[in-house]
């Protein structure tokens, strides 16, 4: 792309800021500008010589002649106008921070993904030369070994309760609007110490100021804990000016930058300072620009654009989505949450502005399932990772979206917070009846039938239903004999607590022995099993109490009877996700669970189709499971939408028998 036609989204001070910086770049012609109301959008366009303006924003997302959008709302609006902007071809440069939360910034880079246009998020700073320098220094050990980072970035703006800054409907305080900068900048400098892009911290603790009337982080302060030992203590506010400088100490000596975040906004040179270790007289190194700093990001964006991935030091989209998990940590660490973040009134619209509904074309495939009238997704969606609501509603909104109607949930799950956020989803998005809701209770140490009932209906309270669709006892306890487990289930099961009920973790012995005692007595049984299935062979269950199917008799035995399997760890924890590794440093409980010689042949197996189809791998170990001859519903305990996206895939893949059995054995 030899020339951006740049559409503005809002007429502010940012978005003039910009306009003259597109006019200053090489590479950039500003198009459009559009604002909610047409006034302002016709002085912006008179005031920089735009030739079109709008009084809405849909009007400029739907103009053909612009190809990239500068997004300059306010941070709530970020999320929606970046969507809308992706489905509608443009592709976005978005003012920071991408959103308000780690879960909104997934949201557009997978929307950009799936349209094929590029995202990136506006840290003019990482585009100007300075910055660079200073990670190449970093990098390339002149002050040593990096050890601590020092940033700051504040001001003091006087108190008005309707100001951006302060309002909480607006995603107010300084750790969003200004804290965003040293934390970005930090994971910079980590990543350049450890020879990576970017670095994400371990561990975030934080304090903070939160106003009595504005209840958003009028200053705060956190420190960071990155691998290998590296420390940066950050600040920010907007009710307290700081020194607003960065300061990276090492073990042979120290770099200053004066002016990190405005370096050469008109163009005119800027400077890091070296000190060493000793006496010497610090080294000051100019920086000269040929271009102000916000001409600089303009070229940066259609660089990006060309490439199709942001020009380091730029921000690409996996910074962005840790710079936002790590601000999320930082406002957990002080107790800020934005209204617009809980439950309570989050309404029947996703993140993108519209009521949650299925998308056309979906590949999902269904199933019936005994005693149930409603389709079953054959992905079933795990809800055991989610632990916020924004992540919660992004992450279910997806799944929905893509077809998916099975949700599996556990009274256990996170101690019943899992359940909470499932409920609350389902109170706002209004779509109980659309959903299948698979539940499970009586685990160990609680497995007996007098308490089925009890937990079942805390379960109930927490979801804020007054039924399961499928209900599933967690454990097995072979004191108990199976008799009294169905008659209980079998009780709830008439009494309409849930339509139809099975097992999870039961041997093949308990299992036929409660199928026999059921139709001795002309009762509907178990309607499916939920045991560990997956390519990898489990050789140490990860949690006490599990049982695989994964052994010859026991899939024999499924082929057999086709009771169906709700598989969980259906790809093995991640096994092949690149979550493990002969070479180490793979996660602990996968080389435990499932990390032998033959797994990783299988893996290797694996990355051999994946390369050959180009696909996942993650899409090839799930697809093999679907591609079983009896009835296999996968639990998918999808993180992020990156995730569920890889775990649909596996839909599309098909694996002829031959495959199936390569994969497996190795025979061809």
């Amino acid at each position: 792309m030899k020339t951006v036609r740049w559409g503005i989204l809002a007429t502010g001070r940012i978005a003039g800021v910009f306009a003259e910086g597109v006019r200053a770049s090489r590479t950039g012609e500003l198009a459009a500008v559009a604002s909610r109301d047409p006034s302002p959008a016709r002085k912006f366009a008179e005031r920089f010589g735009i030739e079109r303006a709008y009084g809405n924003y849909a009007d400029l997302l739907g103009d053909d002649r612009v190809n990239a959008v500068y997004i300059a709302t306010p941070h709530p609006m970020h999320a929606e106008l970046a969507i809308r902007a992706a489905e509608s071809g443009k592709h976005v440069l978005c003012e920071k921070p991408a959103g308000l939360n780690h879960a909104e910034a997934m949201a557009m880079v997978e929307a950009a993904r799936a349209r094929g246009v590029f995202f990136m998020e506006a840290f003019m700073y990482r585009c100007h030369p300075q910055t660079r320098l200073l990670a190449e220094l970093v990098s390339g050990g002149r002050i040593g070994e990096p050890r601590m980072i020092q940033a700051s970035f504040g001001f003091d703006a006087p108190f008005e309760p309707g100001s951006r800054v302060f309002a909480q409907s607006l995603g107010g305080g300084g750790i969003l609007d200004v804290g965003c900068y040293p934390v970005s900048l930090a994971r910079l400098l980590a990543g350049a110490a450890a020879g990576k892009a970017f670095l994400d911290p371990v561990d975030v603790s934080g304090a903070a100021h939160l106003g009595p009337e504005s209840r958003v982080d009028e200053w705060a302060a956190a420190t960071l804990r990155f691998p290998g030992g590296i420390l940066a203590q950050i600040s920010t506010g907007v009710r307290l000016r700081q020194e607003n400088a960065v300061r990276v100490f090492g073990s042979e000596g120290s770099l200053l930058v004066p002016d990190p975040w405005m370096p050469g906004r008109d163009g005119s040179p800027c400077r890091v300072v070296v000190y060493s270790k000793g006496d010497d007289p610090p080294e000051e190194i100019p920086v000269p620009t040929d271009r102000p700093l916000y001409a600089l990001e303009a070229d940066a964006f259609a660089a990006g654009v060309a490439a199709g991935s942001a020009p380091w030091p730029a921000m690409s989209v996996d910074d962005t989505l840790g710079n936002m998990r790590t601000l999320d940590s930082w406002r957990t660490a002080v107790g800020l949450e934005y209204d617009s973040e809980r439950p309570e009134g989050a309404g029947r619209n996703t993140v993108a502005g519209r009521p949650l509904a299925r998308a056309g074309g979906t590949s999902m495939p269904y199933g019936r399932i005994a005693g149930m009238d409603k389709p079953v997704s054959r992905l079933v969606f795990g809800v055991d990772n989610q632990t916020t609501f924004p992540h919660a509603a992004v992450m279910f909104d997806d799944f929905f979206e893509r077809g998916g109607t099975c949700f599996d949930t556990a009274r256990i799950y996170r101690a019943g917070l899992c359940e909470k956020m499932m409920g609350s989803w389902l109170r706002e998005r209004g779509v109980r009846e659309e959903i299948v809701l698979l539940g499970k209770g009586a685990h160990t140490p609680n497995c007996f039938p007098g308490a089925i009932e009890r937990e079942l209906e805390e379960s109930l309270e927490r979801l804020q239903t007054d039924y399961l669709d499928l209900y599933l006892l967690h454990r097995d306890n072979p004191e108990v004999p199976v008799g009294e487990f169905v008659e209980a289930l079998d009780e709830l099961r008439k009494a309409g607590r849930f339509r139809a009920y099975g097992v999870s973790n039961w041997t093949m012995a308990r299992i036929d022995e409660a199928e026999r005692y059921a139709a001795a007595r002309g009762l509907p049984g178990l309607c499916c099993v939920s045991n560990h299935f997956s390519l990898a062979r489990m050789v140490e269950p990860p949690w006490p109490g599990c049982v695989a199917a994964t052994d010859p008799g026991f899939r024999n035995w499924f082929q057999k009877n086709r009771l169906p399997l709700f598989a969980w760890s259906s790809q093995a924890q991640g096994f092949f996700a690149g979550r493990a590794s002969r070479a180490g440093g793979s996660d602990e409980m996968i080389l435990r669970c499932w990390g032998i010689e033959e797994n990783f042949r299988r893996l290797d197996r694996v990355n051999t189709l994946a390369d050959r189809r180009g696909l996942s791998p993650a899409s090839i170990g799930l697809a093999w499971v679907l591609h079983q001859p009896f009835p296999v519903y996968p639990l998918i305990g999808c993180r992020t939408l990156a995730e569920t996206r890889t775990s649909t895939e596996a839909l599309t893949v098909e694996l002829s028998p031959d495959e199936v059995t390569w994969l497996d054995t190795g025979e061809e």
